[in-house]
């Protein structure tokens, strides 16, 4: 997508390292504070903008993404808002799924000879070799970097690429030269972990029924999409994956993510279910969760017990409304 808003670069007159007007769109919305958040209510006017992006993703399966900004030097992971569960007390919001991101941060700013360098616009920021925890930057709430890993089961970062927030266009080589190895091999990282299909004894595919890896589970379950595919980014290791079919016990798989990616593609596994179960309906998204901050009664949970609590209830609520 070349830009989200358009309207809001069009504001912009002339380069400008400060300029802010072109920020918000032609209704005076920041576009990036417009998602629905998982920590609070995000009460606003969802704009069409966001609206076809919530579709876009509602309808393809995204499995990694980066957002493009201008403004600062720096590749920051989520999440972006936060509750004590997550590591707010610490000054931090980290994920189920930290050390992918961080690994994924730092892939892209290693690679960037600028963006790598410890303040590289002489500003009032705390990285570390180049990436930062966005709570950790400053707490925002209803930021797409969060809706994509939370509702999109999307692997996001924020990739703030220009210390100018509207550089000249006469700076275009020099950006491209500075981002062009980061961006490949960022883009390579969707072949890390491990993806497969989800069958039942009949090797009918099943979609739409959970697939998580214990010990990281997610607040919103990932699932598999219509084909009954499922894509897990993990690091090198050993892992249990668990599926979860409504009126079946849990089914463990276990896999081991080797440490170079063969022929540039994940680890496959299929995994065949023992028992029959076609699924009559089959859901034109993934999207499984209601859009609202479904960490905000969990604040007095452990980060180990909140996920599987809010598991336990939607796969509840799947089973009665299916």
């Amino acid at each position: 997508m070349p830009s989200m808003n358009p309207d809001g670069f069009e504001a912009v007159q002339k380069p400008d390292c400060f300029y802010n007007k072109g920020r918000h769109n032609s209704n005076y919305y920041d576009l990036n504070r417009n998602f629905p958040d998982a920590f609070e209510f995000n009460d606003v006017s969802r704009q069409p903008e966001t609206v076809a992006v919530m579709k876009w993703l509602n309808t393809e399966t995204f499995v990694l993404s980066a957002n493009l900004h201008g403004g600062a030097l720096v590749a920051s992971y989520p999440f972006d808002n936060g509750v004590p569960a997550t590591g707010t007390l610490y000054s931090r919001s980290l994920t189920p799924d930290d050390d992918v991101f961080q690994y994924l941060a730092h892939t892209y700013a290693s690679r960037n000879p600028t963006m790598k360098e410890r303040n590289p616009c002489k500003a009032k920021l705390e990285s570390q070799s180049g990436i930062i925890n966005g709570y950790f930057w400053y707490p925002l709430r209803g930021g797409m970097q969060d809706y994509n890993y939370i509702w999109a089961q999307c692997f996001e970062i924020t990739l703030e690429l220009s210390c100018c927030k509207y550089p000249r266009k006469e700076m275009l080589p020099s950006f491209w030269n500075n981002n062009k190895d980061s961006l490949i091999e960022y883009i390579k990282q969707v072949h890390i972990g491990v993806k497969g299909q989800v069958f039942d004894q009949n090797g009918t595919p099943l979609p739409n029924v959970i697939v998580e890896v214990q010990d990281r589970k997610h607040i919103c379950p990932y699932r598999t999409n219509k084909f009954g595919e499922y894509y897990l980014l993990l690091l090198p290791g050993s892992y249990v994956v668990e599926v979860i079919v409504p009126g079946h016990d849990p089914h463990l798989t276990k896999v081991t993510i080797p440490s170079k990616s063969q022929n540039f593609s994940a680890l496959k596994k299929d995994i065949l279910l023992p028992f029959r179960e076609q699924l009559d309906h089959i859901p034109e998204s993934h999207l499984s969760c209601p859009m609202i901050p479904l960490y905000k009664d969990l604040q007095g949970h452990s980060a180990a017990t909140k996920p599987s609590l809010f598991l336990f209830l939607v796969t509840l609520f799947h089973m009665l409304f299916k």
